[in-house]
């Protein structure tokens, strides 16, 4: 099975097998099934009514506006995920059933080119009213990024112009000029959109106004507060958050408390963050904005050294879905909402455009590797909204961890994480390389080929392995000439090894963690990276608390858990000795096919006694570990990653 993956600059055709396993499953189960979701065709889950929002505004039928204010998106969350769904598996019947969907945005859409079916319906005299609430800008920015995305596939015009006429309309609604709107959006997102509307598009208003937007936030005197009082006036409905606004953690909730310049640390709703600062990324980028781009890894900084899961998850508290201190991250309480993790691999991209190195793509990795697609089963027909790093017995049971669900669901009301998953997962090629102007850069290990050209010069390059599993990784150079090949050497890995044609070549001489090799290739010339992987056993910064005398283990980017089905109850109980051997062995049915790590351990025994002064006593067993984004597959039970060590 061939993927391939065309854009401006570079070709991909991947052949890896894990990541052609989720392509195609995303491809065949849940395309498929996000479909049946949208058009309430699931039984017992809850209804989207997202299709037939726009019918109704179109006049083709009757009936109420349901769902959250931001239904629409999930509409343009499955168009895009088609978009680059189809660029690997062409599917006319899929393409012709998505241009039907387009026909229908395109029949709602109203004469002045806005597109909301929530103000369409509840609220028409209401428009730009409730900016911090009410996702009109980011419903834009999903929609607008889906047609970029169908546009760059497809080569049709009819879904981009329908997005530029809505894009024309908001430009002409906001801004610093007299009569314009200086608001912009509570949950960052069309600041992402305008910049990849520029990109296809080439015309300068689109990255003016997603710099309007990054720029204006958090400026005094605060828009919001006007706002409010402009809604009031107008006799717009009052909402709960005008009492209580962002659950307490006022605009930082929303990463409007400081103008972006002035932001030195990740506050507030962890998605809508990393949303925002992949867009200044990305503008930095756009205009060569240094002072931006360090404000970026300022912020890079506290979220991957201080506030970040071992699985890349964010957000480690449930109200707000936010950041909370630094270090405080629980592992049966937290949040790591599936879309933070993707949002984190956006702007892991957006960084490693800015600046090639090692600190950018390890984070990028981890994330896919770990927090993002432990958000589907393997099936692709089952959700996690939020990622737990512990379930036991006692959750069900307790008000303040109802969050926390101890089995995938079906669906959610507020569905925004199963849509996002798929259509990273539909383009994740697109993570694996970058370039500059003399430099082709591996960022990610990925059987299959590149094809791209280095000025005016082609370059393909072709890799063969069986990574995550196996980092045994070997690299065909396609074309004769001069250039510069730059492969990651992983953080987590020790005693690399490198050769060029059979010669050894120095594996630790490395550029901002990259092994640079330029010379006169030939055609055929052979690259043979060996990375090796050894179980590494992870301990947590003492700050972490809760993770103090216990370890977690990793085996090359993968993290691994400990589940009940495997290790039964009482998983607390398990002891790992510091001088146990853990073995790794790549089991075929298991998983679809995983390394699965065993040691000998110990655990309590059980006693019935509350309290007591001597020291539990300790029993020889077999502990068994599997990779964390797979846990909860075989059935429900316990799972943990952290484990006492002795």
């Amino acid at each position: 099975m061939e993927i391939s993956c065309v854009n401006k600059n570079q070709k991909v055709i991947v052949e890896d097998a894990f990541w052609t396993n989720y392509k195609q499953l995303v491809a065949e189960q849940v395309i498929p099934y996000q479909w049946k979701a949208l058009n309430d065709q699931l039984p017992d889950t809850a209804p989207s009514h997202a299709i037939e929002n726009f019918r109704i505004v179109a006049g083709e039928a009757a009936g109420e506006y349901y769902g959250t204010v931001f239904q629409d998106s999930d509409v343009a969350k499955w168009l895009e995920t088609v978009a680059y769904s189809l660029r690997s598996f062409p599917n006319p019947e899929l393409e012709e059933a998505a241009d039907e969907v387009i026909s229908l945005i395109g029949r709602a859409q109203a004469d002045d080119g806005y597109l909301n079916t929530y103000y369409m319906l509840v609220e028409p005299d209401h428009r730009w009213t409730n900016l911090r609430d009410n996702h009109e800008l980011y419903c834009a920015g999903h929609l607008i990024e889906a047609a970029v995305a169908y546009y760059e596939t497809t080569g049709k015009r009819a879904f981009i112009e329908i997005m530029e006429n809505y894009a024309e309309l908001i430009r002409r609604t906001f801004g610093i000029e007299d009569g314009k709107l200086q608001g912009y959006p509570g949950h960052p997102e069309i600041e992402l959109a305008l910049l990849r509307l520029f990109d296809a598009t080439g015309k300068r208003e689109h990255l003016e106004l997603a710099a309007y937007f990054i720029e204006q936030r958090g400026q005094e005197p605060h828009y919001f507060d006007m706002e409010k009082e402009r809604r009031h006036s107008l006799g717009a409905p009052p909402t709960w958050n005008d009492q209580n606004t962002n659950f307490g953690l006022g605009y930082a909730y929303m990463q409007a408390h400081l103008p972006v310049r002035q932001q030195e640390e990740a506050v507030g709703h962890s998605v809508r963050a990393v949303y925002l600062y992949a867009a200044m990324a990305y503008l930095a980028r756009k205009t060569n904005d240094a002072e931006l781009q360090a404000v970026c890894d300022t912020l890079w900084d506290d979220v991957t050294k201080r506030k970040m899961y071992i699985t890349g998850g964010l957000g480690s508290a449930v109200d707000g879905e936010a950041f909370t201190d630094a270090y405080d991250l629980p592992n049966d309480s937290m949040y790591c909402e599936t879309c933070a993790s993707v949002g984190l691999v956006f702007w892991a991209k957006q960084m490693l455009l800015l600046s090639p190195d090692r600190k950018y793509a390890d984070v990028l990795e981890r994330a896919i590797y770990n927090g993002t697609i432990s958000g589907m089963d393997l099936d692709g027909k089952r959700f996690f909204y939020v990622n737990p790093l512990e379930v036991n017995a006692y959750q069900a049971g307790r008000k303040d961890q109802e969050h926390v669900k101890q089995v995938r669901q079906k669906w959610f009301a507020c569905a925004c994480c199963p849509p996002n998953l798929a259509r990273l997962i539909a383009s994740i090629e697109d993570y694996a390389y970058t370039q500059t102007k003399d430099t082709l850069y591996t960022h990610l290990y990925m059987a299959g080929s590149v094809e791209t050209k280095i000025g005016e010069l082609p370059i393909k390059l072709t890799q063969k392995h069986q990574y995550p599993w196996d980092a045994r990784i070997s690299v065909t150079v396609g074309d004769k000439g001069q250039f510069k090949l730059a492969f990651r050497i992983p953080g987590w890995c020790e005693n690399a090894k490198a050769s060029v044609n059979v010669e050894a070549v120095a594996a630790d001489d490395l550029v901002n963690g990259y092994l640079v090799l330029e010379r006169m290739w030939e055609k055929g010339d052979q690259i043979e990276l060996l990375l090796p992987q050894q179980v590494m056993r992870v301990y947590s910064n003492p700050k972490i608390g809760m993770n103090q005398g216990q370890v977690a283990l990793q085996r090359g980017p993968v993290v691994y858990c400990l589940e009940e089905v495997d290790n039964g109850k009482s998983l607390a109980g398990l002891r790992l000795p510091r001088e146990s051997e853990i073995t790794a062995a790549f089991e075929e049915e298991v998983l679809n096919g995983v390394v699965v790590l065993e040691t000998e351990g110990l655990k309590a025994a059980d006693s019935d006694v509350l309290y007591q002064t001597d020291s539990p006593s300790l029993e020889p067993v077999k502990l068994r570990a599997i990779p964390y984004y797979a846990w909860c597959n075989r059935q429900a039970g316990e799972m943990r990653i952290w484990i006492h060590e002795v």
